[in-house]
């Protein structure tokens, strides 16, 4: 089994230095994909002065000849490398050393596996803790079979995350499809995680192995609340069409999930002050007792650690 590490940057010199040194400090061996999105910062000089081999991880460096945005320079990094597995690793995010080689010894025991997930410590600005996701089943790690998975992601009870925390199989991605320009920085990695679900099993390993900054720099930041919220019921409705046949009469109805992703996203509007956004949202899933359920175990669930979606299913 090798890895490919695929970093993609973008006018963050600084912080690309921080996580490919990360990449390079990983404890087995691995190639380190860099794909520049036509940075204009002095990345290009930093990247092209880099030894293209080095003890144990051999460099790729791509740069794109005009700004393509952050889903195809990932289709363009996997199309790069060479690895059986691909760990992606945005350019303000970090890894710990041992991150794939605690991956490498999951998926060895599910060689089926399409995706595998770790929590992640969310860090500020200056690299302090902030918070650490939950973890999902029990043990150190949890094996999750591909017709369960759909099911999970609906109910958000199988929160795979942000590309820090995930590795995919390189065969899974290509035949998936790849990343979609349409989500670019809005759910782009999500609908990619629902894809490539498609063709395996789920790993989620219940330890912290990667960092991921939240500042006010992060692309998300500057996409309106109003966006967000259509993108994530686009994804929602995505999902609900691959759920397993086995679930489809136990899962709420799509008009109840929607109202539910409203209130969300109410709340969501509510903390970033933007009162406007957050009434008008707020009324239009309020009047759905399902919705309020349903975010109601997403709290519940956020703090302590994640049961199953089957424990969630005996519950309605």
């Amino acid at each position: 089994m090798k890895f490919s590490i695929l970093i993609t940057t973008y006018n963050r010199i600084k912080l690309l230095e921080r996580a490919l040194q990360t990449a390079l400090l990983q404890t087995i061996p691995c190639e380190i994909v860099i794909i520049d999105d036509c940075s204009d910062d002095g990345t290009k000089d930093y990247l092209e002065n880099l030894p293209l081999t080095l003890p144990q991880q051999k460099i790729i460096y791509h740069r794109n000849e005009t700004n393509l945005g952050h889903a195809q320079s990932i289709n363009i990094g996997v199309a790069r490398a060479t690895g059986d597995w691909i760990k992606t690793l945005d350019d303000d995010d970090y890894l710990d050393p041992q991150c794939l080689e605690v991956m490498q010894e999951a998926i060895a025991l599910r060689p089926q596996a399409a995706i595998c997930s770790c929590r992640v410590m969310q860090v500020n600005g200056k690299g302090e803790n902030l918070s650490e996701t939950k973890s999902v089943g029990v043990g150190n790690v949890c094996y999750l079979p591909q017709e369960d998975i759909h099911c999970g992601m609906l109910l958000e009870e199988v929160p795979f995350g942000t590309p820090v925390q995930v590795a995919f199989r390189r065969d899974a991605f290509l035949r998936s499809g790849g990343w979609d320009s349409y989500f670019d920085a809005n759910f782009d990695d999500i609908d990619s995680w629902v894809k490539i679900a498609r063709f395996g099993d789920a790993i989620f390993i219940n330890r912290c192995l990667a960092y991921r900054t939240i500042w006010d720099g992060g692309y998300n930041k500057k996409i309106p609340i109003s966006k967000r919220l259509q993108t994530h019921i686009l994804i929602k409705q995505k999902i609900y069409s691959l759920v397993h046949p086995k679930y489809q009469e136990k899962i709420p109805r799509f008009t109840q999930i929607e109202s539910y992703l409203k209130l969300h996203w109410s709340l969501a509007a509510f903390k970033q002050r933007d009162f406007l956004h957050a009434v008008r949202i707020f009324w239009e899933g309020a009047f759905s007792r399902t919705a309020w359920q349903l975010l109601y175990k997403r709290y519940l669930f956020k703090d302590r650690q994640t049961g199953s979606f089957l424990q969630y299913l005996k519950l309605k």
